[in-house]
C-alpha cells in the first residue's frame, strides 16, 4: 500500500499544532491557577511537591509541543524548498543511475500548496533540457523524473531515434558504443547531456509527432530506448509539476549495499 507522506505530515502537523494551541487557550490557565492555589497553602515542601506532581502537563500536550515545531520546519522545507527523491528505475541513464538520491528544488517553478499542489507564487516555468519530477499523469500521484524536451506551443517530432523541435533537428555527437548501448552526447537547449539509445530496440518504437498543448510540457528519458515518457502517455500538465532535480548527495541501491557518496555533485 502506498502511503501519502506529503498527506500524513500536513495531518501530523495539524494535528499537534491544534493540541498545543488548545493547551495554551484553555487548559494551561487552570493548571496554572491550581498551582497559584497548592502554592498559597503553605504546605510543607514535600506536601507541596506531592500535590504539585499531580497537575502535571497532560502526555498529549507535552508530546504535541516537542514535536510540532520539528514537523513544522520539515513541512515547510519539504513544501516550499527542497524534497529528496530516490530514482528506482534506469530511464534517466546515464545521467542519473538507479540508487541515486537527489534533491529537488520546490521553489524552482513556483511555490505550490501541499497535497492541493495548487500554485500561488508565480516564479519561473520548466526550460528545455530541465531534468524534472513530476506526478503521473495516469494517476497524479506516483512521483516521475524525466527531462524536458517539449515547451507549451512546440512541434516534437521523434523518428529513427532521432528527435525534432520546432523541424529542427536537435543536435547530437556519436561518443562510444557500449553494447548495446550507444553514448551520445545531446545539446538540448542550453543543456548539454547524455544519452543512450539500445541498439536491441527497434527504430520504429516511440515515433510520432505531437503538439504541446498550453500549460503542459513534453518529457522523455535520457535512457532513450528504455524510458516511459510522452511519446507513449503524452503530456505533463504544469498542475502535476513537482520541482526541478539539481543535485545527487548519495547513491544507495539497496539495504544489503553500501551506501556511496561517489556520485555527489549537480545534475546536468
Amino acid at each position: 500500500m502506498d502511503i501519502d507522506f506529503p498527506l500524513v505530515l500536513v495531518v501530523l502537523t495539524f494535528a499537534t499544532g491544534l493540541v498545543w494551541l488548545m493547551d495554551i487557550v484553555l487548559w494551561k490557565k487552570g493548571r496554572d491557577e491550581k498551582v497559584g492555589q497548592i502554592q498559597a497553602q503553605g504546605a510543607s515542601a514535600a506536601a507541596e511537591a506531592e500535590l504539585l506532581a499531580d497537575i502535571k502537563e497532560p502526555w498529549l500536550v507535552e508530546t504535541s509541543r516537542s514535536f510540532f515545531p520539528v514537523l513544522a520546519i520539515v513541512l515547510v522545507l519539504r513544501s516550499f524548498l527542497v524534497e529528496p527523491f530516490q530514482i528506482p528505475s534506469g530511464s534517466m541513464l546515464p545521467t542519473l543511475e538507479v540508487g541515486d538520491f537527489i534533491l529537488v528544488n520546490k521553489f524552482a517553478y513556483g511555490l505550490r500548496l501541499p497535497v492541493a499542489g495548487t500554485k500561488v507564487l508565480e516564479i519561473d516555468d520548466p526550460q528545455r533540457g530541465d531534468v524534472m519530477v513530476f506526478k503521473f499523469p495516469a494517476d497524479g500521484k506516483t512521483n516521475y523524473i524525466k527531462r524536458v524536451v517539449g515547451l507549451p506551443g512546440d512541434k516534437i517530432r521523434y523518428a529513427d531515434k532521432q528527435l525534432f523541435i520546432n523541424g529542427e533537428l536537435v543536435p547530437e555527437k556519436h561518443l562510444a558504443n557500449l553494447q548495446p548501448l550507444k553514448l551520445f552526447e545531446e545539446q538540448l537547449g542550453d543543456v548539454t547531456h547524455h544519452i543512450y539509445e539500445d541498439q536491441r530496440r527497434a527504430n520504429l518504437e516511440g515515433e510520432g509527432e505531437w503538439l504541446v498543448p498550453e500549460n503542459s510540457y513534453f518529457v522523455m528519458g535520457d535512457n532513450r530506448d528504455n524510458s516511459n515518457d510522452s511519446r507513449y502517455w503524452e503530456f505533463v500538465p504544469d498542475e502535476l509539476v513537482v520541482g526541478k532535480a539539481f543535485a545527487i548527495w548519495m547513491q544507495w541501491k539497496s539495504l544489503t549495499s553500501i551506501p556511496s557518496f561517489s556520485r555527489v555533485g549537480g545534475i546536468e
